[in-house]
């Protein structure tokens, strides 16, 4: 296939996850050349800008008016994702975005509905997914190592964050079950298959912001093996999955937020012993910058990330509608809805 050149990208705003993280990888892929990035403030985008050798944009809709851009990358806070992902879309550019892409289902399937129209990549970005170490774990349950598996558990929670964080706030930050808990979600996806359903939940939530804090939900497949998921803003922090087995279970810790140099440890327990796999570091960052990359260049895998992302929406949308939720007041008091 004839090479299209580097793919160009802008990035729709100066979050911390870009600037800490996602921009790197982007500047460093041979594949994409880092073009613009705009922000609300002028001096903000001139301050990022320079940081990453590209042109300051004084604007979200004037970096979209750009004719130099193939791509666009945007981290802005979740409950703008909606809004800007279809503006992005409707200028034909192909779009990276932060987790989650909207906050319902039915404005997930317009836009994927939408990109695929315009033969357009669409890619929610869980960077976990694109770690080697999950690919081993698989491998592992494919082989047999802990039997057939019966049951899945997967745990993502936080310390509180400072008061004015926008995770406390519904209208841009979207709670924990939108921050936190969709990593959960995804991984009990990746392991279980598309047919999970939602058995219930449970969600607290801030009696003056309305913020969800945490969970738990039960999710289980046709054939009933369960997934049990925590999440939340409000704990000692926890990043972590369980394969439960027939003849043994299998755990994998720093599964969600692993730094580019931690050397990942499966612990795999049989009733004939212990054992623990040592694994290579990877760059999750940098793999799932070259997994949209190549979606955008060659199609690879544009209708499966798409999929994926109408699957998690799906489930998040089950978990809200199926749970007790219980509110919580600054004093700690609840009441029961």
């Amino acid at each position: 296939m004839r090479n299209p050149g580097p793919l160009r990208l802008g990035v729709l705003g100066c979050a911390d996850i870009a600037q800490r993280h996602m921009v790197p990888a982007l500047v460093a892929d041979e594949d994409i050349t880092v073009v613009a990035v705009a922000s609300r403030t002028a001096a903000k985008a001139a301050s990022f800008a320079e940081s990453f050798g590209c042109a300051p944009v004084h604007g979200y809709e004037r970096l979209l008016a750009r004719t130099d851009i193939d791509a666009v990358y945007i981290p802005l806070p979740a409950m703008l994702h909606a809004e800007w992902v279809d503006r992005a879309l409707a200028s034909g550019r192909h779009v990276l975005v932060e987790k989650p892409l909207t906050a319902s289902h039915a404005q997930t399937a317009a836009l994927v509905e939408w990109a695929r129209a315009q033969k357009l990549v669409l890619f929610e970005n869980f960077m976990f997914t694109h770690h080697s170490q999950h690919a081993r774990v698989r491998a592992l349950l494919e082989s047999g190592e802990i039997g057939e598996l019966r049951a899945f558990s997967a745990t993502f929670t936080i310390p509180p964050r400072p008061a004015d964080d926008i995770r406390y706030d519904p209208a841009t930050g979207g709670g924990a079950l939108l921050d936190v808990g969709v990593h959960p979600v995804r991984a009990a996806l990746s392991f279980l298959g598309p047919d999970l359903e939602v058995a219930g939940a449970v969600l607290r939530r801030d009696a003056r912001s309305g913020a969800v804090l945490s969970g738990h939900a039960l999710l289980h497949t046709c054939e009933g093996v369960a997934a049990r998921i925590a999440f939340g803003m409000e704990h000692a922090y926890v990043c972590a999955y369980e394969l439960h087995g027939t003849t043994g279970r299998l755990t994998l810790d720093r599964a969600f937020t692993p730094p580019a140099d931690h050397r990942p440890v499966v612990r795999i327990e049989r009733p004939d012993g212990s054992r623990e796999l040592h694994l290579e570091p990877d760059h999750q960052f940098a793999n799932a910058v070259r997994a949209f990359a190549a979606a955008a260049r060659y199609g690879t895998g544009r209708d499966t990330y798409a999929d994926l992302s109408l699957q998690q929406a799906a489930l998040v949308d089950a978990i809200t509608t199926r749970a007790t939720t219980v509110t919580v007041s600054t004093r700690g008091a609840h009441a029961r809805r």
